[in-house]
Parts: C-alpha cells; structure tokens; sequence
C-alpha cells in the first residue's frame, strides 16, 4: 500500500493507503473524498476529476498523454501540474504524494 494525501480545497487533508496499480480516481472515491466527482467513470472523458501537485512531484507524476492534455486544456484552473486523476496510476514511485483539488470541484 502507498499512502497518498488528498488536500481539499479549504486545505482539509485526508491520508489514505491506495494498492498499487489503482488510479488516484479510484482511490478518492473509494475513500468518499469529497472533490472528485468523476462523471464519466474514469474514461478520460470529462475532467472532473482534476488534480494538481506541487511543481517538484511532477516529474514522479508524469506527463499527461494527448488526450488527457485536451481535456486540461478547458480548465480554468490548470497548473503546470494538473493531472486527469482517472490517468494517474499509484505506483511506489508515488509514495507521500500530495494531490491537491481546485475550489471549482466541491
């Protein structure tokens, strides 16, 4: 298991441990985070499940592929760390990450 730290937007920090191949999605809403609404089931589709990360953890995050980049492209509140979170896997890489929710997703 690899402990992940989703922050709210309102800075309310919720530590849960997520298996290792399961999306930063899944394990929101597996945890009843609130902020991840995840309309389309994770298929890419649909960006409400928009995560962000400080500058240092993308390079650990990677880069979003094509389709993802256009669906970030409609955001109004993308970083240059934004992330699709249906696109993220959990990996050890991963461990201690801090995902943070935009205020547009309550």
């Amino acid at each position: 298991m690899i402990q992940i730290t989703y922050v709210e937007h309102n800075g309310i920090e919720h530590r849960v441990d997520l298996a290792i191949g399961t999306t930063l999605m899944d394990g929101a809403k597996d945890n009843m985070i609130p902020g991840i609404d995840a309309d389309c089931g994770g298929a890419c589709a649909c960006a409400t499940c928009h995560v962000f990360f400080d500058a240092a953890d993308k390079v650990r995050v990677g880069e979003p592929g094509s389709q993802e980049s256009d669906m970030l492209e409609v955001l109004e509140e993308r970083h240059d760390s934004s992330r699709l979170s249906c696109q993220v896997r959990v990996a050890e890489a991963l461990a201690g990450l801090v995902v943070k929710l935009p205020a547009s997703q309550r």
